[in-house]
């Protein structure tokens, strides 16, 4: 759309065409992201937190790990966080 209008001689970009598609409950053609659909065979499994309250330091423990880019490679980044304490033990 933006490289059309230009073409016809408008000043364009695509934060306008996108405003006016949107005015004009316009879409484009291109499929939406489906990253949300779950799959029907996978199961499901309960959130056990749910309405616990969380009172005292070492009850609740949460994990997260993620890569960091090297120069040679990469390495992982692990870290154990308290919830209650918001601190990090490892």
């Amino acid at each position: 759309m933006v490289v059309y209008l230009e073409r016809c001689g408008h000043r364009v970009n695509r934060k306008r065409v996108q405003r006016f598609m949107r005015s004009m409950s316009l879409a484009g053609m291109a499929p939406g992201s489906n990253t949300s659909a779950a799959h029907p065979q996978h199961k499901v499994y309960p959130y056990l937190l749910r309405g616990v309250p969380v009172v005292r330091a070492n009850q609740v423990w949460s994990t997260d790990i993620t890569y960091v880019r090297l120069a040679r490679g990469f390495a992982y980044l692990v870290a154990v966080i308290d919830w209650y304490s918001r601190r990090v033990l490892s």
